[in-house]
């Protein structure tokens, strides 16, 4: 399987779908699926009905963030804010790194 460009804790962009233009911190990444749960505040949410369990002892309808394709997710570049694509390099003592391709700063 391919690697992918975004990883837990990264800053995203929305480019494409009903949250187009919101940006939040990646949660979760589903690699088999190529889905990302994206936490933010304009990101579309979901109804999920939950049956009691310990941290939700009455059960019910909980809203939670929809799974993003991550075809349709850009990172941010920590230097200028902007989205930007993401490359990959060897450092300086030969570890591959990841770096946005605008600025050339390196994304830890």
């Amino acid at each position: 399987m391919a690697k992918l460009h975004i990883k837990k804790g990264d800053t995203v962009q929305v480019m494409a779908g009903e949250s187009k233009g919101a940006q939040g911190v990646v949660r979760k990444v589903y690699p088999e699926k190529l889905r990302a749960i994206v936490e933010g505040s304009d990101i579309k949410m979901i109804s999920k009905h939950t049956k009691p369990n310990a941290a939700n002892p009455d059960g019910g309808i909980v809203k939670e963030e929809a799974p993003i394709h991550i075809s349709n997710l850009m990172v941010i570049d920590p230097k200028t804010g902007e989205p930007t694509r993401i490359g990959r390099k060897l450092d300086d003592e030969g570890n591959k790194v990841r770096y946005a391709k605008k600025s050339g700063e390196v994304i830890s």
